[in-house]
């Protein structure tokens, strides 16, 4: 799909000494892998190239991927091309400097809301991000190169944001793309260990949430997690925020929301579902993502009850529309 595009963005790569690989805010598993293996995919293919990554946050649970290294200077953006993946929008970029850039790549799989780039290949059906650059790699193999790690990192991108193979967006594709690193000797005991592997400590905050556990008239599951709660449990923004899987075998709750307090008062929501599109609703709440996975941001308890009010219509209307739904 997109040759003609794929076909651009490998001769703009061949066109330039330098280039900055860049990714959305709060990373996830999909952000992490897909810069991590792409980055690695060209410092092996093109071992005379500069290739940097640059963002402004990380994520501990991937830290056991590895570092992002050296970072560009200002001098190296000025003759550099920026290529941005996983991001929807320009202000989820994870660098306030992509735009220093000479040209500025875009590939994506989020719902395109927001075009930008000189190039823009997004594929808003595919899986995760880093089912594209496996895509990419199959179409260039004769001059691509990967090798075991850039295929772990790439894994872990598809099989976070496609649930370990379950979401809608799972494919036949998807799983092609995932049989060509598997040649490549990936570890997947050893990933699943790094990724779903949780310390005691974890486990008991988890049980005590789920005691925190609502529901709405018409089935809507949500969770509040306060910042002096998380704070007290030692739990990290990112670690709060994952706990939104605690309510996604509830049946009847084809929605779950998790809300949680950042440090600036500001409140995360993660909006998932089943079968129900949540990424308009999301988009209403400066947030997007995907059709049934996306997030938002509020800025007290009255709009985050309001969001909430939001979802429990929308799943009614679901519900009385529709025959079948657990």
């Amino acid at each position: 799909m997109n040759l003609e595009i794929k076909k651009r963005i490998l001769e703009k790569i061949r066109e330039y000494g330098t280039v900055v690989i860049c990714r959305h805010k709060r990373p996830d598993g999909d952000a992490i892998g897909s810069t991590y293996g792409f980055s690695r995919i060209l410092r092996q293919t093109y071992p005379e190239k500069r290739i940097f990554l640059d963002n402004e946050d990380y994520s501990e649970y991937l830290a056991f991927m590895g570092g992002e290294g050296d970072k560009p200077t200002d001098e190296d953006y000025k003759n550099a091309l920026v290529i941005v993946l996983d991001t929807g929008t320009t202000s989820r970029i994870s660098s306030s400097r992509y735009a220093l850039g000479r040209e500025i790549v875009k590939i994506d799989h989020h719902i395109d809301e927001a075009p930008y780039g000189d190039i823009s290949w997004v594929e808003e059906e595919r899986s995760s991000t880093c089912e594209m650059i496996v895509d990419f790699y199959k179409t260039f193999k004769d001059e691509l190169k990967i090798d075991r790690y850039a295929a772990s990192c790439l894994y872990v991108g598809m099989v976070t944001d496609s649930g370990r193979f379950r979401f809608r967006g799972t494919s036949a594709e998807t799983l092609r793309s995932a049989a060509i690193l598997f040649e490549q000797g990936i570890d997947t005991e050893k990933i699943y260990a790094n990724l779903y592997m949780d310390d005691f400590e974890t486990l008991r905050f988890e049980a005590a949430m789920t005691e925190k556990i609502e529901r709405t008239e018409n089935g809507v599951a949500h969770l509040y997690i306060d910042r002096q709660t998380r704070l007290d449990s030692g739990m990290s923004l990112e670690d709060a925020s994952a706990l939104v899987s605690l309510m996604e075998k509830i049946k009847g709750s084809l929605i779950w929301l998790a809300f949680i307090e950042n440090d600036d008062d500001s409140i995360r929501v993660r909006l998932r579902s089943r079968f129900v599109e949540v990424q308009q609703l999301a988009s209403r709440y400066h947030g997007g993502g995907h059709a049934c996975a996306a997030g938002a941001t509020v800025y007290s308890r009255e709009e985050a009850d309001a969001l909430l009010r939001e979802a429990d219509a929308l799943l009614g209307e679901y519900k009385a529309n529709n025959e079948g739904w657990l």
